[in-house]
Formats: structure tokens, C-alpha cells, sequence
């Protein structure tokens, strides 16, 4: 089955300082973290104004509204990293009183606004920001964490559909627990070597460089693909085209390679029918604002350049998993019917017979059957 127009998904990986908190100290991220809160709207605006269907991948832990819910929505087996870092819950008690208080670390209030903005899906990035190639975890402590996960999204009635892997993290293994919480699809990583996913103690300083050059030229294609590429699931695979990085001042003279590197896979998978899915962090596009607004405005530019001339259309993980599922369906039917077409009315099957009197003796055992005479 061919597509009649190629598909753009977006998928956000919104985590604020849960998704970082082993790298940085919560002091040298403020600043990020309160700008996020506006980029955030500014991000839905630019969304709605292009007719953007776009998935929140959103860490559970964000849901709560102050600290006695988010301690009663804690998992109740947690993963035991070698690394202990990896874990939030040893410092849990040094989270703020409410989103008031700590908005780093809170976020109900951002999560109301995409749940009230037009095409917008709230899909999970695992409630605790879990990291399920490390050593340590088990895929009991997954399950426990997407019950959680689970938990505190239906809070807000929410019933989640779609999940992107912290860090990637892609566990081929872990994926029946997705089917077994309702999730139809994830996102995989670039079918390329250097996205290949890895351990953190595994990612090799060359592999980042090759990732940040192939952000500005084109070493290892566009990463598009067709919807009849996918035939397992679900839960559904839909892998990564791009990531849409932050604007760095360092490289600021190569900035239009940044924006043209997204552009030109928008226009080959228009050009071919296929799906191409750009991704961010809401929170890499806080500093240099009005810079890495830009760069996404001129992106979102040429998706609605495309979608205008009838090539493109913007979908959510889950409509685009919705629509996989029922194409299933009716290729079972059909199946069906092809093994199993149905009778002719007796009637119908009469005149048949007698316009063709060489199986006449087919015909009457089957008149029989649906007691009519033949002949």
C-alpha cells in the first residue's frame, strides 16, 4: 500500500530538569528551564498557526501538582542503576512543595496548555526519565515505571498512546510491555551506525562529532520511510529523521545548513511518499530564543509550503499509529473475503446455472445447501 501524501511527525522530548539532572546541577540549568516555560507557548502558537499534529513525549514525573501526589505516583520497584546518578529517586525528597516553588520540576501548568492546543498529543517519555540499556535495571522496574507512568497520565485523562525512550535507549526487549499499557508506537533512532543506541559509557567522542556534522551536512541521508516498511507492531516503529538541534554561536555562520539539512529531507520525503519525523527538546530551544524560533519557523515554512501544494501532512504519532491499525484490519478482511467470498442470492445463482448447464451439478449441491432448488 502506497501513501497518497508524504507525512511529517513531530515529536518533542519534554522532560525539563528530570532529563538532565545526571549531567548538570540543577543551579547551572535554572536559567534554561524558566525559559523553556516560554518557549513552550511559543512553540504551540507556531504549531497552530502551521497546522502542526505534534506528540509531547512527557516525563510522568511532570504531571504532579505538588509533592504529596508526585510521592504517591512513585513507582513501587525502581531501578537499580550501577551508576547511581542514573536514579532520581535517592534525592526525591529535595523536590520542591509545587510548581509555585519548584518549576523545574513541575510542570502541570505546561502540560494544560498543549492538552488545550489544537493537534496536539501528550505521549510519555517513561515516568522517571528511565534509561533501559543501562546496567542495573530490569524490565520489571520498566513495567512498574510505565504503570506509573500510566497512573499519572489518566489523572488528567489522559490515555497514552505513544512513547519516545529517554535518551534513545531503544530495548527491543522491553517493547511487549508497551503493548501491554495500550502504547502503539515509538520512536526509534536514525538506522545509521552513529545513532546507533548505546550505554552512556559507550557513546565515543567520535561517534558525537560525526552526529553534530551530519546536523549541518548531509553524511548519512535522510533517514525517510515508508509506511509499508512497517510491518510489525504494534507497538509500531516510527525511527527518527532529524533532530532539530539548538542554535550554537560557535557555529553560527553554518546556521543555514542547520535549517536546509531539515528542508531538503522535508522535500525528498515529499518527493517519494515517505515520512519524515523531526524531533527536539523544548528546553534546547530556550536560550538563543528568538534564534532557534527562527530556525523552526523556517522549517515549519516549508512543511506548510508542501502540505499547500498537496504533498504533506502532519500527524501525531498516535493518528499515524491509528491509521497503521486500521489498515491491518482491513487487510485481514480482505483476506477474509478473498478466502471466503461470499454466495450469491439463490436467485442470481439460478439464472447462473442455467445459463451455464456444464456445472449444473455444482450449482445444484450449493442450492440445496441454502434450500433452493437447482435447475
Amino acid at each position: 500500500m502506497g501513501t497518497e501524501k508524504a507525512i511529517l511527525l513531530v515529536s518533542l522530548d519534554f522532560e525539563m530538569y528530570w532529563g538532565v539532572r545526571d549531567l548538570y546541577t540543577l543551579e547551572s540549568c535554572k536559567q534554561r528551564l524558566e525559559n523553556t516555560r516560554t518557549v513552550v507557548t511559543r512553540i504551540l502558537r507556531k504549531f497552530e498557526e502551521h497546522g502542526i499534529h505534534a506528540t509531547w513525549a512527557t516525563v510522568g514525573l511532570l504531571f504532579s501538582h505538588d509533592r504529596a501526589e508526585l510521592m504517591n505516583n512513585l513507582p513501587r520497584i525502581r531501578p537499580d542503576y550501577d551508576s547511581p546518578e542514573l536514579s532520581p529517586y535517592p534525592g526525591i525528597e529535595a523536590v520542591g512543595r509545587d510548581e509555585s516553588d519548584d518549576p523545574y520540576r513541575y510542570a502541570p501548568s505546561l502540560i494544560e496548555q498543549i492538552l488545550k492546543s489544537p493537534g496536539q498529543e501528550i505521549g510519555t517519555h517513561t515516568f522517571s526519565h528511565y534509561y533501559c540499556l543501562e546496567n542495573g535495571q530490569t524490565k520489571e522496574a520498566f513495567r512498574n515505571d510505565l504503570e506509573a507512568a500510566d497512573h499519572a497520565a489518566k489523572m488528567w485523562g489522559v490515555n497514552l498512546r505513544s512513547l519516545v525512550f529517554p535518551r534513545n535507549h531503544v530495548n527491543p526487549e522491553y517493547l511487549d510491555v508497551l503493548a501491554e499499557f495500550g502504547i502503539q508506537s515509538y520512536r526509534g533512532c536514525e538506522r545509521h551506525w552513529i545513532y546507533r543506541p548505546r550505554m552512556r559509557s559507550g557513546k565515543a567522542l567520535f561517534r558525537r562529532a560525526a552526529r553534530l556534522l551530519d546536523a549541518y551536512v548531509n553524511l548519512s541521508g535522510h533517514h525517510t520511510f515508508s509506511i509499508d516498511e512497517i510491518v510489525e507492531g504494534p507497538p509500531f516503529n516510527f525511527p527518527s529523521s532529524r533532530l532539530l538541534r539548538m542554535y550554537l554561536p560557535a557555529l553560527r555562520l553554518f546556521e543555514p545548513l542547520r535549517v536546509a539539512r531539515i528542508c531538503s529531507g522535508l522535500d525528498y520525503a515529499a518527493h517519494t511518499g515517505r515520512v519524515f519525523h523531526l524531533w527536539f527538546h523544548p528546553e534546547e530551544l530556550a536560550m538563543d530564543q528568538d534564534k532557534n524560533a527562527g530556525a523552526l519557523e523556517k522549517v515549519l515554512d516549508r512543511f506548510a509550503l508542501l502540505r499547500d501544494r498537496g504533498e504533506m501532512e502532519s500527524l501525531t504519532m498516535a493518528e499515524l499509529a491509528a491509521r497503521l491499525s486500521a489498515r491491518s484490519v482491513g487487510q485481514v478482511a480482505n483476506l477474509r473475503r478473498v478466502a471466503n467470498p461470499p454466495l450469491a442470492p439463490v436467485n442470481n445463482r439460478r439464472a447462473a446455472c442455467q445459463a451455464a448447464p456444464q456445472v449444473n451439478s455444482a450449482c445444484s449441491i450449493r442450492g440445496n445447501v441454502q434450500g433452493g432448488h437447482a435447475g
